[in-house]
C-alpha cells in the first residue's frame, strides 16, 4: 500500500513537470517562499530493505537542490531571517530556508560540507534525549530489528502474529504492519515498551543505535560555532505532543528548550514538532510553543510560504526533500508551489 501510494505521488510529480503546468501555476502558487525538511544527508546505502529511505537523502541530490535555488536567484536564508522576513513583509526576493530534523551526525559530515559551497544557512532541529544519548529512534531501531530477523512474532491486541521477514517484500510488508501499529499506540509509555520488547528479542541495542547515529552535546556545542548552524528544538523525548496532556507537552517544548540553552550557551529560538502532520501538531500545540518562547515552529504538513503565514509563526509549512524522489526533474515542480497546492485542496494557509 505505501509503494502503491509512493508510486502515485511519483506520477503525479512527473505529470506536472512534463505536462509544463508547474510554469503556468508557477506564479500562483509559488509564494514568497519555502522551508525545506530532511533528516538524513548521507551517501546511499546498498541494500533491497531501506524502509526509512524517505527521511534520507545524498549529498548530491542536496547540491542539486541548492544549485535549483540558487538559478531562480532564491535567497536562501537562516529561520531567523526567515522570520524576520515574514515579519516585516519584506518579498522583494523569493527566500528559502533549510532545516534537518532530529540531529543526525551526518548532518555535520556530509550536510555541512555541501552548505558551505554555497554559503547556504541551515536548522539543525535537536532532540534532547538524543544528543544524550538515552532517546527511542523507534523507527530506525524497528528498521534494525526486521532486517536481522526471519519471522517477528508480536501480540497486536488479542492476536500473537507471526510476521513473515525471509525476503525484502516480506520484511516492508513486516516494517509497514509494525510501523503503523506502533504509531498508532494511545501513549508513549505504550510505543517504549513495545518497541524496547522487540529489540530485547532480537538483539537491538536502542541506546547504542542513537549513539552512533546522533550528535553528542559536546559535537553540538562545536557544530553550533559555524555561522551556517542554528541549533533549534525538537522536544524531548520525540514523542507525539497532540497525544500528550497540556502539562506534558509544553514541559516537552520548554524543558527541551532550556536544556538545549544550557549546554550550548545558546539562545534556542525555534522549535520543530516531532512528527508534526495534523496527528501530532494541532492548535494547542502552536499556542504551547508560542508560550513557550519560540519565535517559529515548524510542521510536516506541505506548503509554501505566503504573506498570511506571518500570522501563523509557530504552524509554519515544509516542503520535504524526500529520499523516494531523487530527481532534479521534481525541484522545479516543488518550487513552483503545484505539488504542495494539489495537496493542500489549493488553501494557502493549513494551520488549524
Amino acid at each position: 500500500m505505501r509503494q502503491l501510494r509512493n508510486n502515485v505521488i511519483r506520477a503525479g510529480l512527473g505529470a506536472l513537470y512534463f505536462s509544463g503546468a508547474h510554469h503556468l501555476l508557477r506564479p500562483l502558487l509559488s509564494g514568497v517562499g519555502a522551508i525545506f525538511m530532511l533528516h538524513h544527508v548521507r551517501p546511499a546505502r546498498e541494500g533491497a530493505f531501506q524502509p526509512n529511505r524517505h527521511l534520507e537523502v545524498t549529498p548530491d541530490f542536496l547540491r542539486v537542490a541548492l544549485c535549483h535555488l540558487r538559478s531562480r536567484e532564491i535567497d536562501i536564508v537562516s529561520m531567523d531571517e526567515l522570520h524576520e522576513r515574514l515579519v516585516q513583509g519584506r518579498f522583494g526576493r523569493r527566500f528559502a530556508a533549510f532545516t534537518l530534523d532530529d540531529g543526525y551526525r551526518d548532518n555535520r559530515d556530509h550536510a555541512l560540507p555541501v552548505l558551505r559551497e554555497f554559503d547556504a544557512p541551515a536548522t539543525i532541529y535537536v532532540a534532547s534525549d538524543f544528543a544524550e544519548g538515552t532517546g527511542r529512534l523507534w523507527w530506525t531501531a524497528l528498521e534494525a530489528v526486521i532486517a536481522k530477523a526471519e519471522r517477528i512474532e508480536v501480540r497486536i491486541g488479542d492476536s500473537a502474529l507471526r510476521l513473515d521477514a525471509t525476503t525484502p517484500v516480506a520484511k516492508q510488508a513486516a516494517f509497514d504492519r509494525l510501523h503503523d501499529w506502533l504509531r498508532a499506540l494511545p501513549g508513549e509509555h505504550d510505543l517504549k515498551r513495545e518497541i524496547e520488547a522487540l529489540c530485547a528479542a532480537h538483539g537491538v541495542d536502542m541506546e547504542a543505535l542513537c549513539r552512533s547515529l546522533c550528535l553528542s552535546w559536546d559535537e553540538l556545542k562545536r557544530l553550533a560555532a559555524d555561522p551556517l548552524v542554528t541549533i533549534g528544538a525538537h522536544t524531548i523525548s520525540h514523542c507525539n505532543l497532540a497525544r500528550q496532556s497540556e502539562e506534558i507537552a509544553a514541559q516537552e517544548m520548554a524543558a527541551s528548550r532550556l536544556r538545549i540553552e544550557h549546554a550550548l550557551e545558546r539562545e534556542v529560538l525555534h522549535l520543530a514538532y516531532p512528527y508534526g502532520d495534523r496527528e501530532a501538531a494541532g492548535t494547542r500545540e502552536f499556542a504551547l510553543a508560542a508560550s513557550a518562547g519560540f519565535k517559529t515552529a515548524v510542521t510536516t504538513r506541505p506548503g509554501m510560504l505566503f504573506a498570511e503565514n506571518a500570522g501563523h509563526m509557530t504552524a509554519l509549512p515544509r516542503v520535504s526533500l524526500n529520499g523516494n524522489y531523487q530527481d532534479a526533474r521534481i525541484l522545479p515542480v516543488l518550487t513552483s508551489g503545484a505539488a504542495t497546492a494539489m495537496w493542500n485542496g489549493f488553501r494557502r494557509i493549513a494551520a488549524a
